[in-house]
Order: structure tokens, then C-alpha cells, then sequence
């Protein structure tokens, strides 16, 4: 397995751990709905389902997060070549190495730590189109790009 290959996977692992979260909070939410309609104490089995309404709702938004990062992790390419950053790419900088994808944090191959990242986090998008040999300012740091994989 490849270095690219082996953080895809690690980056397929944390969405779906995410995903069995929010399912499991989901079900359980659901659960305490069902018995919250059973009970019939007044303002405060309304505020409880109120309660539990918005906590589905939070979910919600969060497993729609999960999805759209399902479709990115479906767009990269890994064994796809480029002379410019792109999704998927794999670049050293003297900064760190980021592996563009979702937004997984540090990630561990090879005994080396990696960032996956993505397009639309800041240190992603400042990356973005880049080449070799590039610099770009990033705060007040400046970044050089010492490969592009």
C-alpha cells in the first residue's frame, strides 16, 4: 500500500467512526423521543421533547457534514499525478506534510505525522494550484513547498 493509499484509507476510517457517532446519538435521541411522548407532564415533557428536537436536529446537520465529506474522499484520484496542488495531492512543505482530503486532522503513516486537510480550510486553499519550489504566505509564516505528490 502506498503512502497516499494508506491516509485515504485512515481518512475513510474517521468518517465512517464519525458517522456510527452520529447514528448511535441519533437512535438514541430517537429513543428518548418515543419515551418522552409516553409521559405527559406538562411544560416540562414539552421541554424535553423541545430539547430533544434540537439535539436531533444538530445531528442532522452533522451527519450531512459526514455525506459531504463522503463525496469528497469519492472525488480524489490517489494514484492521479500533478505538477499543481489539487485534491488528493500529497505535499511537503517546511512546515509540515498535508495530505489534501477532508479536514481529519494529524494522521500517522510510516511513523511520520501528516495533516489531511481541505480545499476549503485555510492552509488548503493557500495551497491549492501551487507548484514545487513555491512559497506562500500564510499568517505571518512563510511556507515553501518542497514537493507535490
Amino acid at each position: 500500500m502506498t503512502l497516499k493509499e494508506s491516509l485515504f484509507k485512515q481518512c475513510e476510517l474517521f468518517v465512517n467512526e464519525k458517522s456510527a457517532i452520529i447514528e448511535g446519538i441519533m437512535r438514541s435521541n430517537q429513543i428518548a423521543l418515543e419515551q418522552e411522548s409516553k409521559s405527559s407532564a406538562g411544560d416540562k415533557h414539552e421541554t424535553g421533547r423541545a430539547m430533544l428536537h434540537l439535539e436531533m436536529e444538530k445531528a442532522s446537520q452533522q451527519f450531512e457534514a459526514v455525506k459531504q465529506m463522503r463525496d469528497v474522499l469519492k472525488k480524489i484520484q490517489i494514484n492521479s499525478v500533478s505538477e499543481r496542488i489539487k485534491l488528493g495531492s500529497l505535499v511537503t512543505t517546511d512546515r509540515g506534510i498535508y495530505f489534501l482530503s477532508i479536514s481529519a486532522g494529524a494522521l500517522v503513516a510510516e511513523g511520520k505525522s501528516y495533516y489531511a486537510v481541505s480545499l476549503s480550510s485555510p492552509i488548503g486553499a493557500c495551497l491549492l494550484g501551487r507548484k514545487q519550489g513555491s512559497q506562500i504566505s500564510f499568517g505571518s509564516k512563510t511556507i515553501r513547498i518542497q514537493a507535490v505528490e
